[in-house]
């Protein structure tokens, strides 16, 4: 079913996986089920015994039919990930912190054995903060190099002033998926309007601290 207010994503449209990614103007789905996140790397498993709502984590998987699962966000990376028959899906909030830690990878692994361990994985990026907007300091880009290389950092940096950057984070996540075995053919990312300038669509924790409301993101298994 089609909801008004979402954005869509043509690597899941054309596999023809309901799915959406928040604006000011989304109605969250009723029947969505998301974590508590925290910032962290651990995934949910949606069972049919288990909705698995409210439990603390940064990722959800499920092959539950019908079930759609999802993440908020209010600038980091949303990313909707589906097996390619549809049957088998994962929402992933992935912030510095997240993406440290592995977020992008544990969720991937979690979607990977609920299907079939060979199963073709698709990936989509949502809004995000932009590379325009999103400066850090040397103690965040030093815990990314748990995760990535330092040239891998690099290039998904604009240095601004002495121990600060702009970061790319969704040049990041797609190394993510590209390092948890998701081709670079089956995952992009929507380009869309950075979260923080985009004041009259997307929802900004760095334009508006504690006053941002949060964008929800979802998908839903066959």
């Amino acid at each position: 079913m089609m909801r008004s207010g979402y954005l869509r994503h043509s690597l899941l449209d054309d596999l023809a996986i309901e799915h959406g990614f928040g604006t000011r103007d989304s109605v969250v789905p009723g029947e969505l089920v998301r974590p508590k996140q925290v910032h962290g790397a651990e995934v949910v498993r949606s069972t049919a015994q288990h909705a698995g709502d409210q439990r603390e984590a940064d990722a959800i998987a499920t092959r539950v039919t019908d079930r759609s699962v999802g993440v908020l966000t209010a600038d980091c990376v949303p990313i909707l990930v589906a097996a390619h028959d549809g049957r088998g899906v994962a929402a992933i909030h992935a912030g510095w912190r997240g993406l440290a830690a592995g977020v992008v990878e544990a969720g991937v692994a979690a979607l990977r054995e609920l299907c079939e361990p060979e199963a073709r994985l698709v990936a989509a990026i949502g809004p995000r903060i932009g590379v325009c907007c999103y400066e850090v300091d040397r103690p965040v880009l030093d815990a990314m190099t748990q995760r990535f290389t330092n040239a891998e950092i690099e290039r998904a940096c604009v240095e601004t002033r002495p121990g600060h950057a702009r970061v790319d984070l969704a040049a990041l996540c797609q190394l993510a998926l590209q390092h948890s075995g998701i081709a670079p053919a089956d995952h992009a990312a929507l380009d869309e309007a950075c979260t923080a300038c985009d004041a009259e669509r997307f929802h900004s924790y760095r334009r508006d601290a504690e006053a941002a409301g949060r964008l929800a993101h979802f998908i839903t298994s066959r």
